[in-house]
């Protein structure tokens, strides 16, 4: 079975076309409209950029509508065939839209998935889900009669750390429940039970639900029960294969107030061998956190395994240039400060966010362009007294730069192509 809501990638706006069209005369499909193969035989769509947050089976669940009669079709994913003449059965007309779902492998990062016909021609496709895939009947569970003694082992693992010098900020009511099948997998209806009436027997701050992939249905019950919402201290969530317009959440904002949003654990872009330094593809972790901070309004980023070979710091103990990309944040941006509203994207690829404390104002400032940007900043309600700069690009890491020169409440400066600056403005 499928895991969470998963994230839909539409046919019109999402792929490309080979022998394909897009149409909209019938009615019933999402976004703004579906796709039609053309010929019976070789027609084609791709989606280019799935994204995969963690090795495994895959359930792809593709929405389309047929008439009449069955087509079949072969799914491909990274160019290689995965499943050949998938049937897919009639819905009864062009505007009955109805889910087909197949299960592929695929691995951690960015995938592509192919859909062609072969000779019978194709239904129309309005878009595909992705989620992870597993047989809950296999799944690993908690006992419910057992969520008593659960809350009281996590009570004893942290007054074991505490004796052992460790003094836990929160601890986490399940890590990943749903892609946990391995180990302990939970329902949004067993956590939401778990949380009403058992968490509010933990003697520390209590975090949930640290959905594998962001998935919100995972976390919906706990803010829309007031009772449970009391016994939450920090919405957790890891960000695996999570696109960038998904960070917002939206209910959080309406229901969450007092309650801290931590993103829990993540690796970005993948976890290849050796992938720590490649340039630019380490830039992505800047932006990556960019959009965790200024999209998704987390309070908190934790990086999964500090010390690896794709991780900020690599297996010989030396910074790596994902490392340095994240030191643009964690290095200046220190607790106490708090981010303030910026002009996101003032120009196409430039990505700013800006943080306030101890009398300074910190600009980050990611520039994903192949060529350098000149760009003005300006401080509303405030002055800048003097302006320091670090930069990391292809050749510099965390390199200071030259003293900038402020005038009034602003300042000009060059953001090198294919870089990551940090200003830090006295005030």
């Amino acid at each position: 079975m499928p895991s969470g809501n998963g994230t839909t990638y539409e046919a019109e706006t999402s792929a490309t076309l080979t022998d394909a069209v897009v149409e909209n005369s019938n009615a019933g499909y999402t976004g703004t409209g579906y796709v039609s193969f053309q010929n019976s035989i070789g027609s084609a769509i791709q989606w280019n950029t799935i994204l995969i947050g963690s090795t495994g089976t895959k359930n792809v669940k593709i929405r389309y509508a047929l008439p009449s009669g069955t087509r079949n079709l072969d799914v491909y994913v990274n160019g290689t065939k995965a499943l050949s003449n998938v049937p897919f059965e009639a819905t009864g007309s062009g505007t009955t839209w109805k889910e087909k779902s197949v299960q592929v492998p695929m691995v951690n990062g960015t995938s592509t998935l192919k859909l062609v016909t072969t000779g019978t021609g194709g239904p129309n496709i309005d878009n595909v889900n992705m989620t992870a895939f597993f047989q809950d009947t296999q799944a690993k569970r908690l006992r419910h009669d057992k969520y008593d003694d659960y809350a009281q082992y996590l009570n004893e693992f942290d007054e074991y750390m505490k004796s052992n010098g460790v003094d836990l900020y929160a601890i986490s009511v399940q890590n990943e429940p749903d892609y946990a099948h391995d180990w302990t997998w939970w329902t949004p209806e067993e956590l939401l039970r778990f949380m009403k009436e058992n968490a509010s027997t933990i003697n520390n701050r209590v975090i949930a639900p640290e959905s594998f992939s962001y998935v919100k249905q995972m976390s919906d019950l706990l803010l829309n029960d007031p009772e449970a919402l009391s016994n939450l201290d920090i919405l957790g969530a890891h960000t695996y294969g999570t696109r960038f317009s998904d960070f917002p959440y939206p209910l959080y904002e309406q229901k969450g107030a007092g309650k801290e949003l931590w993103m829990t654990e993540v690796y970005y872009p993948n976890s290849e061998t050796n992938s720590a330094d490649r340039w630019p593809e380490a830039l992505d972790v800047a932006e990556h956190m960019y959009n965790a901070m200024v999209e998704g309004d987390f309070q908190a980023y934790v990086w999964w395994y500090i010390r690896r070979n794709y991780g900020p710091i690599k297996d010989d103990g030396t910074i790596s240039k994902r490392g340095y990309s994240m030191a643009h944040y964690s290095k200046f941006v220190r607790p106490g400060y708090v981010r303030v509203d910026a002009t996101k994207n003032p120009v196409s690829q430039v990505f700013i966010s800006a943080y306030k404390g101890e009398n300074k104002v910190v600009i980050v400032a990611v520039n994903k362009n192949t060529s350098a940007v000149s760009q003005q900043f300006t401080l509303q309600n405030g002055t800048a007294s003097t302006v320091s700069s670090w930069v990391t690009d292809g050749t510099q890491n965390l390199a200071a730069g030259t003293a900038i020169s402020a005038s009034g409440n602003g300042f000009t400066a060059n953001l090198p192509a294919q870089s990551v600056t940090t200003f830090v403005v006295e005030q």
